[in-house]
């Protein structure tokens, strides 16, 4: 008996449809420098024209444990935005402009409503951020994943005039920390997140005291964007340094970008902490420096700025109605502690 590529678990015509589908979404997102649609053996994107001095800036990141959320409570919408923040956000810490983006789904049986669910997702959080969907893979592998669930993998390129790179040189003693608020958790820390979630046998579909929506909807809230917020702060502000608070919280992100023997003192008294984080932290009894080195606390971005341009920054994300406050400042790392806290 004749033995099929699909008897053994791929069914190559769900690809092809799922192909047929997000063609149009992604060429919502195209620009004048792409070159070719999808569907080829690779993308082609021009650089820019104009640019005196280009580089280009690569990233690659995932959406990791915050899918199983989305498995649970079967909500596939959002997850792809996740996917491109991740990846562009940290393009907008060195200060580069995305270019493209390239996914890869992964899945034991393609399921092509959902895969256009999470890959329409993709292709929002390209256009909100004027990154093209440039292509990706598709990949059905029978046994290696469980039912009904599917991993994401990201990759984004930028490019930005040499001379205009964000390296955190030119931070000084003294310099005011930003905060930029965070939609949210983002996408780190979810295997804290489930476990605290399991261990209370909290219901995702309600909403847990103090809060007006569904507990699986707070903690879906998708990854903010921030590659249009760093182009606005720096239209208007010489901006130092950008640190994306990502695993790692904020022990351990901001000294990746300030030069070694500075250190950094927020004081937390200076931003409201969203009421999802003082959630987790009762409700799993977790420790303050487990919290501090695994969550963004509401600073999806901290940003390094001169004392005198701290409020006009404020103001330029406040015109993209995105909160901001100052938050700490650049000190001298008198230990091996580089961040400190206060308040």
């Amino acid at each position: 008996m004749p033995t099929t590529y699909r008897d053994a678990g791929v069914d190559v015509d769900a690809g092809n449809e799922l192909v047929r589908r997000i063609a149009p979404l992604a060429k919502k997102t195209r620009h004048p420098q792409v070159i070719a649609d999808i569907g080829g053996f690779s993308g082609l994107c021009a650089v820019p024209p104009g640019m005196r001095d280009p580089v280009l800036v690569g990233t690659t990141d995932g959406v990791g444990t915050k899918l199983k959320l989305a498995f649970l409570l079967d909500r596939h919408d959002t997850v792809g935005i996740d996917l491109v923040a991740m990846c562009v956000n940290d393009l907008a810490c060195v200060g580069a402009r995305p270019l493209f983006f390239l996914d890869y789904f992964a899945t034991a049986k393609l399921d092509v409503d959902r895969a256009e669910k999470v890959i329409a997702g993709i292709a929002r959080g390209c256009a909100e951020c004027g990154c093209a969907l440039l292509g990706g893979e598709t990949a059905e592998l029978p046994g290696f994943y469980a039912p009904g669930e599917y991993d994401l993998a990201g990759f984004a390129v930028g490019v930005l005039e040499r001379d205009q790179v964000i390296d955190g040189h030119t931070v000084v003693e003294g310099d005011v920390l930003v905060g930029v608020a965070s939609s949210g958790v983002h996408s780190n820390g979810y295997s804290l997140v489930r476990r605290i979630v399991e261990q209370a046998k909290l219901d995702l579909a309600r909403p847990a005291p103090g809060f007006d929506r569904p507990l699986g909807e707070v903690l879906l809230e998708p990854t903010r964007l921030y590659p249009p917020l760093v182009a606005a702060l720096r239209a208007k502000v010489a901006v130092k340094a950008v640190a994306h608070i990502t695993g790692g919280g904020l022990l351990e992100n901001p000294p990746r970008v300030v030069p070694q023997g500075l250190g950094l003192r927020f004081d937390r008294r200076s931003w409201p902490e969203p009421p999802i984080f003082d959630f987790l932290r009762r409700t799993g009894d977790v420790p303050e420096p487990e919290m501090l080195r695994t969550f963004n606390l509401g600073l999806g971005l901290v940003v390094a700025v001169a004392p005198p341009e701290a409020d006009a920054a404020i103001a330029a994300l406040a015109e993209h109605r995105v909160p901001a406050w100052k938050v700490g400042v650049v000190t001298r790392a008198a230990t091996e502690e580089r961040v400190t806290f206060e308040g």
